[in-house]
């Protein structure tokens, strides 16, 4: 029977590397698509993700369990996605997160899905979703390929559920208006 999260954390603070590892490749990936999906570079993910975790293996013993741990773990993923755009932004290159080409599917599984991803709407919905305001495109990211309820990302925002289902909903009318504007 696999350990839970908080029973691999326990053990992880008691010194176990493996109950660690375990912990990091069980969340790995879904922190890795979202760093992809908030960045859109999979250089600055892939270094998101060992920053995550590195953060996470310092502070582990902050983790109170009041919530999930992949609701902690997701905000450490915004919020340090957060500060690598306003550094980037701040920096002598600005660089435009916003732009549609900067749009990336994310998938490394070969076959019909990396097909699929990579059609024309599929493309489209991407470079649709980059143009929602960050709050709204989160949300969106964090609901649909995150498969988060809205109890979970309200928490990581910092905001009441309804507003977290209020923005959701707002983000697909904006996308429903674009996708409309370019048919």
């Amino acid at each position: 029977m696999d350990q839970t999260d908080n029973q691999l954390i326990d053990a992880a603070l008691a010194g176990s590397v493996s109950a660690w590892e375990t912990l990091v490749r069980r969340h790995e990936h879904r922190v890795y698509n979202l760093g992809l999906r908030l960045l859109h570079n999979p250089d600055d993910a892939l270094d998101l993700v060992q920053d995550v975790f590195l953060g996470v293996y310092r502070n582990l013993y902050r983790f109170r369990g009041e919530s999930q741990f992949s609701t902690w773990l997701f905000r450490i993923v915004h919020n340090k996605a957060v500060d690598l755009i306003r550094r980037r932004q701040s920096g002598p290159e600005i660089e435009n997160w916003f732009e549609e080409d900067a749009a990336e599917p994310v998938n490394d599984l070969p076959g019909p899905l990396d097909a699929c991803l990579e059609t024309e709407m599929n493309e489209r919905i991407s470079q649709f979703l980059s143009r929602l305001p960050p709050a709204q495109r989160l949300i969106v990211e964090l609901k649909v390929f995150q498969s988060l309820t809205f109890e979970e990302i309200a928490p990581l925002q910092d905001i009441p559920v309804n507003t977290a289902k209020t923005r959701f909903y707002t983000a697909l009318k904006n996308l429903k208006s674009m996708m409309e504007a370019h048919a």
